[in-house]
């Protein structure tokens, strides 16, 4: 997803000189291809194995390599540190190796009248009668960082830098565009956000001028957000290519306990090619919609849109000149549907980050086509809804798509999935979600008693798919059944395996999957044992 016209009308307080380089910096980035989301320079990323972490750190260091984070393993090396990738395969010391990548902003062009102050999209939203609470679950912005000399800003109370914030001469723009969506306060001057008194944090994750945002800095950004407590984490930002090191970044969140809210891109009308982070499970994906409800041409569709919010001619704070300005793009309705996140959240502190995702879902207001579509997912935002939505199934291993996430030597294992059953404890239940492209499986490690039969009861919704992997299974993804598939029941809304265990005790892998066709589907799982049969 990259960046559509930007035409600033407003720089009125800007030097003529300054005027014509800013205006030389965003019309190139306006021109900027498909090809802009790609490799940035020659720096690489990788991530370490367990075993060569400690062993490889000195090399690193000494050649110029940054630690990016020590939990994940994870290091930036510039192109003098990344002659060490081939040693560092050659002793099998890496597990993936990437190129650095620049992800575009997902804003696209303004409107012709800076200085409107209709928002007229609350009353699109369920907005009526609605008062937003104080501070509350923060909502942090891993974006291009925030002016805070504007003055929707200056004084403004819980609004926090992460690292330090560079918004000159370009850079704060379109962070602080997505901060005024969701937290510009009541102060009598500009816009009001969705959430006036929201906690408000900001990663500057913005290279050079202000206006690159690199696959490194955004999933520091990420990581910052999660272990500074939990939080909503807005990414209004993308690339058209998967990144390691930003899906490793979502997961820790995922785990920690927060939600991460992402823009769907503004490529609709380019062909919508698949974009990340948008397209990456347990994010909440927001498509925009205009003034009169529809999907915006522009909106980026596809199966991993949640639901859609308000996204043009959306009047912004613009730290060019810190005054106002209409705009438009995906990165406009992330961020509110990321306020009213913490807005939920906030109000029912009990939920989870995966309960208050589904209120959003279950809560929107269906847009044309009916039910649930690559447009517009379950619909429009709907915050009235949302606060007064029963309380859903709670899922509480995510992210537990795949083996290595839940076997203790995986390289994802973030050790908060425990095993379902031990050898002390033999029988367990839990219960859960899947979807097709939110959460697409659900993988238990369960231990199996020597000499018994183990029993695995599930219950679904809808159709579910039951299957049982030995404990030397390296992944369930792809084909459903494999050489190392022990027992399987695929038939049914209640599905029961066996199976019996004549060797020594060992681990095995429960999962649960959606068979073709399915969507979605909540469940609950009983593992237990027989002795003797």
């Amino acid at each position: 997803m990259q960046h559509g016209n930007h035409h600033h009308s407003t720089l009125v307080s800007i030097p003529a000189a300054s005027r014509l380089a800013l205006l030389a910096v965003l019309g190139a980035l306006a021109v900027a291809g498909p090809s802009t989301a790609g490799v940035a320079g020659s720096a690489s990323l990788v991530q370490l194995t367990a075993a060569a972490a400690c062993k490889e750190r000195v090399a690193l260091a000494n050649a110029g390599a940054r630690e990016i984070d020590a939990s994940l393993r994870l290091w930036r090396l510039d192109a003098r540190a990344a002659e060490l990738v081939p040693g560092l395969r050659t002793r099998d010391a890496v597990t993936f190796v990437q190129r650095e990548r620049s992800y575009s902003v997902a804003a696209t062009s303004e409107t012709p009248d800076p200085l409107q102050a209709d928002e007229w999209w609350r009353g699109q939203i369920g907005l009526e009668a609605q008062v937003p609470p104080g501070p509350g679950v923060p909502v942090t912005i891993v974006d291009s960082g925030l002016d805070f000399t504007h003055p929707e800003f200056v004084g403004r109370a819980d609004t926090l830098a992460l690292n330090p914030q560079e918004p000159a001469p370009v850079g704060g723009e379109h962070g602080t565009m997505v901060a005024s969506i969701i937290a510009a306060p009541l102060n009598g001057v500009g816009l009001v956000g969705i959430y006036p008194r929201a906690v408000l944090r900001s990663w500057d994750a913005a290279k050079g001028s202000g206006t690159r945002l690199e696959s490194s800095e955004i999933s520091a950004g990420i990581l910052a957000a999660a272990r500074a407590g939990k939080s909503v984490i807005n990414l209004s930002l993308g690339s058209d290519q998967r990144d390691l090191s930003i899906e490793l970044a979502v997961s820790e969140a995922v785990a920690t306990g927060s939600l991460v809210v992402a823009a769907s891109g503004n490529d609709g009308d380019r062909g919508s090619p698949v974009g990340y982070p948008a397209a990456l499970p347990h994010v909440t994906t927001v498509a925009a919609t205009d003034r009169s409800g529809a999907i915006a041409g522009f909106s980026s569709r596809s199966n991993y849109v949640d639901l859609a919010a308000p996204g043009t001619e959306i009047v912004v704070a613009s730290a060019l000149g810190r005054n106002w300005r209409p705009s438009s793009g995906t990165s406009f309705s992330s961020p509110l549907v990321a306020g009213a996140a913490a807005w939920v959240w906030t109000v029912r502190p009990e939920l989870t980050a995966g309960q208050v995702a589904e209120i959003l879902r279950r809560s929107a207001r269906d847009l044309a086509p009916a039910g649930r579509d690559g447009s517009s997912g379950f619909g429009m935002l709907n915050v009235a809804a949302a606060l007064a939505l029963p309380t859903p199934i709670d899922d509480p291993f995510e992210p537990n798509d795949d083996i290595d996430e839940v076997s203790p030597g995986g390289d994802r294992y973030l050790s908060r999935a425990p095993s379902l059953t031990t050898k002390s404890r033999l029988a367990s239940r839990a219960a859960g979600r899947v979807d097709t492209y939110e959460d697409p499986r659900d993988v238990y490690r369960v231990w199996l008693p020597a000499s018994r039969t183990v029993t695995v009861t599930l219950r679904s919704s809808s159709d579910g798919d039951l299957a049982l992997f030995s404990g030397t299974t390296a992944s369930v993804t792809g084909r459903f059944a494999s050489g190392r598939l022990a027992a399987a029941a695929t038939r049914g809304t209640v599905e029961r395996l066996r199976f019996r265990n004549s060797s020594r005790g060992r681990w095995a892998y429960v999962v649960v999957k959606l068979p073709s066709g399915t969507k979605d589907a909540t469940y609950h799982l009983q593992v237990g044992s027989i002795r003797g049969v």
